[in-house]
């Protein structure tokens, strides 16, 4: 993606960071006062909500306009709310890991349970540990996937890539790229190490780091989505390291021997929530929102997003059988009982974390 990917909301606790991005986003931020029209809804998204296969359906239904602003990183977005009106946006879409510490700063409004269709929804989204804060939900499940890999199945035997030492497989030195995002690949590498994302220690990181080093005489390079998806796509690498379905899925159509799959020693899942903001002052018309999102149209729309593929949280999404094929969507009930939530680390582990990612980069 995507994408796409997010900040963790640990490192936006320390105060320079949040400053820093306030200051970045200040300006443009406001809406203007037409964009706060009776019939308007403003919703603060990733990417992949701003196709307009997906909103045009509910603008019709509705008649309404959409105004979607796109973001990443959950420190930009509580920057961007900081810097505007109250009651300036309607519904925002969160890294669910987040949505404990978000609902903890009161922005977020209590969901009736009727808004969401949760006996369709996947039940390992469901019964996350961030699903529901206090017994309550504030954001639901709508779109998930994994980090994983990503790989030239031309190139590259797939019973490899379902390893989890591909990374270390001497077959494919210097054909290694890596997502830059060092929270999920460090947890790969645990998980490798037989350890579950929610039992890792600050103990435990000592082996990680040492395993992630010797990955280094592989790797050719370490770059954003967009980066290592390029250096896929043109040859440059074989395998991605902390990608998957997000990162590919909306190339094989026109690109078969693109692959991606997760590792047999599990995979690690990401999942993005909607929810609708407390000072909204069109509540009713953000939760019919949220429920179209949460449908099966909208969810096949939405998991087929021109920005980037990924698997809907509903398992009644419509879907076409080449999505669902892209998607792994036969292999999801495999995928999903080997596979763990990412979880956010506290400060200070994410900080261990970031320090042992920066000497991977420099080494």
């Amino acid at each position: 993606m995507k994408h796409i990917r997010k900040s963790p909301l640990s490192s936006l606790n320390r105060r320079e960071f949040l400053a820093t991005t306030s200051a970045a986003v200040a300006a443009g931020t406001m809406l203007p006062a037409a964009a706060r029209a009776e019939g308007e809804l403003n919703v603060l998204v990733w990417c992949d909500h701003a196709d307009a296969k997906l909103l045009q359906p509910f603008e019709a239904e509705h008649g309404v306009t959409i105004n979607a602003k796109t973001y990443e990183g959950t420190g930009t977005a509580l920057s961007i709310l900081e810097q505007s009106a109250p009651g300036d946006w309607d519904v925002i879409v969160i890294d669910a890991p987040d949505v404990p510490r978000v609902a903890g700063l009161g922005i977020l409004e209590e969901l009736p349970a009727d808004v969401a269709p949760w006996d369709d929804i996947f039940p390992e989204l469901r019964d996350a540990p961030y699903t529901h804060v206090d017994g309550k939900s504030y954001a639901i499940p709508e779109k998930f996937g994994y980090y994983g890999f990503c790989y030239n199945k031309s190139v590259v035997d797939p019973a490899d890539a379902s390893r989890g030492d591909i990374a270390w497989n001497d077959k494919y030195s210097g054909r290694i790229g890596v997502y830059d995002y060092y929270f999920p690949v460090l947890q790969m590498i645990g998980m490798s190490m037989g350890l579950k994302p929610a039992d890792i220690q600050m103990s435990d990181l000592a082996g990680i780091r040492e395993r992630l080093l010797a990955m280094k005489p592989n790797v050719k390079m370490v770059g954003d989505i967009v980066s290592v998806q390029n250096a896929l796509v043109t040859g440059s690498v074989d395998v991605i390291v902390g990608g998957a379905e997000f990162a590919v899925s909306n190339l094989i159509p026109t690109n078969p021997d693109l692959d991606w799959t997760i590792s047999d020693d599990g995979g690690l899942i990401w999942n993005q929530g909607i929810g609708v903001l407390a000072d909204s002052n069109r509540k009713d018309l953000a939760m019919q929102f949220v429920q179209w999102i949460l449908s099966s149209k909208g969810q096949g729309l939405l998991a087929t997003s021109d920005c980037f593929w990924a698997m809907p949280a509903n398992s009644t999404a419509e879907l076409s059988d080449d999505a669902k094929a892209n998607l792994r969507w036969d292999d999801q009930p495999g995928f999903l009982a080997k596979s763990h939530v990412s979880l956010l680390p506290d400060a200070e582990m994410d900080a261990e974390m970031l320090d042992i990612w920066t000497e991977f980069l420099q080494s």
